[in-house]
């Protein structure tokens, strides 16, 4: 089927071209329809300001509340299947922490310490650590991805793109909400969200919500249930507008994830108890616990003050921080092989002040960015075939500054031009500690028996300072009243910092750390409507130098070798990625709409840097290794019928979405790296007549399609039980919600 698939994909990148042909046709050739077929533009916040998506030279996808709902998206993994060139999903061996590539660029590694590559923001709040971020869908206006680097406007870390979840105002109403869903594998969520007038000026509103769920496997050592869900979820806020000129909002989040680790799946069988390939991908002979916690929460202060027609002061002030207690088994079987018991804790605190200007031929906005975080753990490497226990752990303290403008000028009415600069300053100070210590039990890091180490491997504490100036620019011409086409250039940087794994008995330069890495990235792109507004369209060309990436390697080390393992972050080098999008909505009658998006990529290293423990020196082996979580082609093409039964509105919505071939890691491991497929949906939601009733049915992967979303890759028999496991994502699902409006 996948080959059908690819061949609807191509036939997509057709329709870019017949659409840049209908630039140069007028728009109402094509026969109009009633008002109702038309498409609506599409406001986003890419540029820190509110524009209708055609006129942002920015390659973005945009998926309001309503799309959300039609296709029964849970939490902000859903955004893989509809956004091309991009991977949204839960961690190897977790539930809510977050990892995202945008265009081949990210951060598979959420150890503390590491940055992401794209940038998550919650109401422009930066949110710096991925546990706790793979966020559930409620209580929201829209999402939007923005795709390649965005270092201008949102700095650090979003070399690869940012994701901006963006949450609902408060009406100025009173109104309140209640949803429950109960579907397969005793599936029952519950929301209820609330808003209040308290007067003229001032709103209050809240909501709460409730996701559990059955495992879909069993940890067949323990009875426990592994892949099930756990979450109690909350935000509250008050608004509050004094006068026309002014208006501020307060918001608290709390989000606590009492699942059950996430156990992964023997893809090779071992020797003992357990270490056989059980014949359900969700089964798990884990003998390391099934205790988990991750609990996030934030609270910020956003105030906007209108001083005139054309001017717009805002500040945003946040406080976030997350605690998490997890176990990871990395050779799933009983025995203490390979066992992984962790603590995360992290805290940030960010200050932004933003001055906004719209003129008659000049807009944009300037601005200035503080952070202070401070990012520490610990984990434990139980080796029990060696009867000892690897302790490490450590801190990294993050003070970030930087300035950015983003000018936008009109250079003749259909010619505008975009400049885009940011200086940041990274100063950071990490501190590592790793050792070994005797008996294959907890250490005293993480609360085993106290005892002291019979070999520290690594004890510094370092600090380094970076900075970097990201510039953009972008040309835009208005080839109509509804067709822009742009062409751009930016930069992305992502810091430098220290390996908290990095153990300095074999990588001495470990205690220096690591440098920052970059992508110089140029794109065009067309979008716009067109056929009368039936057609909305987005589609982009780009090629990207990616420079001094930062890549994690784990390899066995020791005496004898293989009884210990070696981690270092290296700057490998440099890669090429370039490739193309294109995505859009069509009406194809007033009653059917088709949703479309297809992403090429095409990666590949210029230059890989590996360290050689043997001889001790760098050797470049680009031939041997491919970029991570970057499939060749991405796609998704759904439909939806929209019309009346029993008075309300129907809309039922097939889709299908299609992932190429990709490597889990830079080596290519034909046991975990994961083979195209394809997922396909149902979704059936009615409305009832006066807006207060919507009941729908939702159906997740028809066809049960097994597929990988991670891995870990420790063979060799003797040492690790050739511990090679892979993690999998969701079986067949169906579920029913009903939601209720007052």
């Amino acid at each position: 089927m996948n080959r059908y698939v690819k061949t609807a994909l191509l036939a997509g990148a057709a329709l870019s071209a017949l659409s840049t042909a209908a630039m140069a046709q007028d728009t109402g050739a094509m026969a109009t329809g009633p008002q109702a077929s038309m498409i609506d533009d599409v406001i986003v916040t890419a540029r820190r300001r509110d524009e209708q998506l055609k006129d942002v030279p920015v390659a973005v996808t945009a998926l309001g509340a309503e799309r959300l709902e039609e296709t029964g998206a849970s939490d902000i993994t859903a955004l893989q299947q509809q956004t091309p060139n991009a991977t949204v999903q839960a961690a190897r061996g977790s539930n809510s922490t977050l990892i995202s590539f945008v265009r081949g660029v990210g951060q598979q590694d959420p150890l503390w310490g590491f940055e992401p590559g794209v940038g998550l923001y919650i109401d422009d709040v930066y949110v710096a650590r991925p546990q706790g971020a793979v966020l559930d869908i409620f209580d929201i206006q829209r999402i939007e991805v923005l795709r390649g680097p965005q270092g201008s406007l949102y700095g650090r870390n979003t070399i690869g793109g940012a994701i901006k979840y963006v949450t609902s105002r408060l009406s100025i109403e009173p109104e309140a909400t209640v949803r429950g869903t109960y579907g397969s594998y005793n599936q029952m969520d519950f929301l209820a969200s609330a808003s209040i007038p308290v007067s003229d000026n001032l709103r209050i509103g809240g909501a709460f919500a409730s996701y559990n769920r059955d495992g879909y496997g069993q940890n067949l050592n323990t009875g426990a249930e592994s892949y099930d869900k756990d979450v109690l979820a909350a935000r509250v806020s008050a608004e509050f507008q004094p006068n026309d000129n002014s208006f501020f909002r307060l918001a608290y989040d709390r989000t606590v994830d009492k699942s059950n680790p996430r156990h992964g799946h023997r893809e090779v069988a071992g020797t003992g108890v357990g270490a056989g390939v059980t014949p359900n991908v969700y089964d798990t002979y884990a003998g390391v616990g099934d205790n988990n916690s991750v609990i996030t929460e934030g609270v910020s202060l956003t105030g906007e003050f209108y001083l005139n027609d054309n001017l717009t002061f805002k500040s945003i002030s946040a406080y976030r921080s997350g605690e998490t207690d997890t176990v990871i088994d990395f050779d799933n079987t009983p025995a203490p092989t390979l066992d992984i018991p962790a603590i995360y804790g992290d805290h940030q605190f960010t200050q932004e002040f933003q001055l906004q200007f719209e003129g008659d031929r000049v807009q944009g906005v300037v601005g200035a960015y503080y952070l202070n975080a401070k990012a520490s753990g610990a984990f434990d490497t139980i080796l029990g075939n060696f009867g000892f226990v690897i302790g490490t752990g450590g801190f990294v303290e993050t003070e970030s500054f930087s300035l950015y403008s983003d000018v936008n000028g009109d250079l003749t009415d259909r010619l505008h031009l975009s400049i885009g600069l940011r200086y940041t300053q990274d100063s950071k100070t990490g501190d590592v500690f790793r050792a070994n210590y005797l008996g294959a039990t907890r250490s005293p890091l993480l609360g085993g028996t106290a005892r002291a180490p019979f070999q520290v491997r690594t004890d510094y504490t370092n600090s380094r300072d970076f900075t970097d100036i990201s510039p953009r620019f972008a040309l835009s011409y208005d080839f109509s009243d509804r067709i822009t086409g742009y062409a751009s250039f930016s930069t992305g940087f992502k810091s430098g910092g220290f390996d908290m794994r990095g153990d300095a008995n074999v990588t001495p330069n470990t205690v220096n750390g690591y440098e920052p890495e970059t992508v110089d990235a140029y794109e065009i792109g067309l979008k716009g409507s067109a056929f009368n507004r039936r057609l909305s369209f987005s589609s982009a060309l780009f090629y990207n130098e990616y420079q001094d990436q930062q890549v994690t390697t784990q390899v066995p080390a020791g005496t004898p070798l293989g009884s210990a393992i070696a981690s270092f972050v290296d700057n490998v080098g440099s890669s090429t990625i370039s490739g193309a999008e294109f995505e859009g909505t069509l009406h194809i009658l007033d009653s059917l709409t088709a949703n479309f998006a297809v992403g090429y990529l095409n990666a590949e290293f210029d230059e890989f840097q590996r360290f050689n423990l043997g001889t001790g020196l760098y050797e470049n082996i680009a031939d041997q290794v491919v970029l991570q979580n970057a499939p060749k082609y991405t796609g998704y093409f759904g439909l939806t019928w929209r019309g009346q039964m029993a008075g309300g509105a129907l809309a039922i919505t097939p889709s299908i979405s299609y992932r190429d071939d990709y490597s889990q890691f830079e080596f290519p491991n034909p046991i975990l790296d994961q083979e195209a497929y394809s997922l396909v949906d149902l979704s059936v939601v009615w409305t009832a007549p006066n807006d207060k009733l919507t009941v729908g049915v939702y159906g997740k992967n028809l066809t049960d399609e097994e597929y990988r979303i991670g891995g870990y890759n420790f063979p060799g028999a003797a040492v690790f039980n050739d511990s090679v496991i892979g993690y999998y994502g969701p079986p067949r699902t169906v579920s029913a919600m009903l939601q209720v409006k007052f």
